[in-house]
């Protein structure tokens, strides 16, 4: 009898080597999307970034479907999509159900894990862009942006999103304060994920200081 049963198990791994690959979980395919979006916005070649954004959307959407209860899938995902809608800019809101589904996961995000930082961060940010009528809200973004810089001294995020809004408003000098402190973190602790869009704010704070003045 044992040895029919261990002829049968062999017949049956033989017939099913798929079986004994160990299957990703979504904690392994979170990280993976998280790498993908922080190559992308590492490299400077358009068609390659969009490639990671591409495989880090495909990783996430994976990540979620194993296990839509986490936060990090969910936040994963909103990344890639957040960087395909924005590779040749800042995210367009055209593409109604592309911006949607973005917005989406990072509320899911939120739902899941409502003291999430980095969706935090990314929350104040559009509520800073948008318009009124689509969402937006000044006051409850700067607010939102503040609480991130409170609790995460460290976060470049808020840093950029805030010295946007402030240059937007007349406040050059507190503006170019801010985006200064987020170059001098990315180069403190090599996050060069954030170089590029440290280095164009910079620039735009800079071109809109000189035209004030």
């Amino acid at each position: 009898m044992k040895r029919t049963f261990l002829i049968l198990l062999g017949c049956w791994i033989l017939a099913n080597p798929e079986s004994l690959l160990a299957q990703p979980s979504s904690r392994s395919l979170t990280q993976e999307a998280m790498t993908e979006c922080h190559d992308g916005r590492v490299d400077r070649d358009r068609a390659s970034r969009v490639g990671h954004f591409e495989r880090g959307q495909a990783l996430g959407e994976q990540a979620v479907a194993l296990d839509d209860r986490s936060a990090d899938a969910h936040f994963a995902l909103f990344c890639n999509l957040g960087e395909l809608m924005r590779i040749d800019g800042e995210p367009s809101i055209t593409s109604v159900m592309g911006f949607r589904r973005m917005t989406n996961e990072l509320d899911r995000t939120l739902e899941l894990a409502p003291d999430h930082l980095d969706a935090l961060s990314a929350k104040g940010a559009f509520l800073l862009r948008l318009p009124p009528l689509l969402g937006g809200d000044r006051e409850k973004g700067e607010k939102l942006l503040q609480y991130v810089l409170l609790k995460s001294p460290q976060s470049v995020n808020a840093r950029l999103s805030l010295a946007k809004r402030y240059c937007a408003d007349g406040r050059h000098s507190e503006a170019l304060s801010l985006a200064f402190e987020a170059l001098d973190l990315i180069q403190t602790y090599r996050w060069d994920d954030f170089a590029p869009e440290a280095e164009k704010v910079l620039a735009q704070l800079h071109a809109s200081a000189t035209k004030a003045n």
